[in-house]
């Protein structure tokens, strides 16, 4: 289950490699433009303001977030990325942090693009962030014994490539492919705030495995492991790389 309200509460940072990505994509006009894995539908209107003659369609898996891009004017839909097919007139698919839950999204870009018509655009970001100390911190607590039994397998496996993993399946496809990575230095405020940040993120299939008492305890335990890997300054800001990889890429 998604929150809407935990994942946006890091908006503009989640927001800035979506405007970095579609600043990569040259579509000058579309007929049919996608936001495949919308979420609250924060991005969406940046579809219709750069293609504002274009159909633009918005869906997520999660009603939660349907329901929350529906509350801000987004005329969104729940649908399964694994069973979307591109159709004919879709010229622009922007996904922005998605398939890193999709362990087998490499075989839909193997299936999505050959589909896609000469000329379109399909433009995708991932985390590359799984080796961080977020995520070390978060697997190493996992597998201690109070937690191991009752949250085994919850946690996704990373199935992100590099940019030059993504660049050769694209390139296969008969793509052109611009893909590169960035890390971004975030600047996050609050007592834990890197423990707020994954609590919308990372920690939602453990937040999903947990009662609440459960829940509490997991996060007290995770807590000071964070704030020791990500220490707060005295001016109380902390410092959050993150690091993701991007793809743009065109059908010749």
């Amino acid at each position: 289950m998604w929150n809407p309200r935990e994942y946006l509460a890091f908006s503009a940072e989640r927001d800035r490699p979506a405007h970095d990505l579609l600043a990569r994509v040259r579509a000058e006009r579309a007929r049919h433009v996608v936001d495949l894995g919308c979420g609250a539908g924060n991005l969406t209107p940046l579809l219709v303001q750069r293609w504002p003659e274009a159909e633009v369609e918005a869906f997520d898996s999660s009603p939660e977030m349907v329901a929350a891009a529906r509350a801000r004017g987004v005329d969104a839909h729940q649908a399964d990325a694994g069973e979307w097919k591109p159709r004919p007139d879709t010229d622009v698919v922007l996904c922005n942090a998605v398939l890193q839950w999709i362990p087998g999204h490499v075989d839909l870009l193997r299936r999505w693009l050959p589909s896609m018509s000469s000329g379109s655009w399909f433009a995708f970001q991932v985390p590359g962030n799984f080796d961080s100390p977020s995520y070390t911190a978060i697997r190493e607590l996992v597998a201690e014994p109070r937690w191991r039994d009752r949250v085994a397998g919850v946690l996704r496996a990373d199935s992100v490539l590099s940019p030059v993993g993504y660049a050769d399946v694209l390139a296969d496809l008969d793509a052109e492919v611009d893909a590169w990575e960035t890390t971004y230095v975030h600047v996050l405020r609050g007592e834990n705030p890197v423990l707020d940040w994954v609590t919308g993120t990372a920690l939602r299939p453990v937040r999903a495995a947990l009662p609440d008492d459960d829940w509490h305890a997991f996060r007290a335990e995770l807590a000071p492991r964070l704030r020791a890997a990500y220490p707060r300054r005295t001016d109380g800001l902390t410092w959050f790389p993150f690091r993701r990889v991007f793809v743009a890429a065109q059908r010749r």
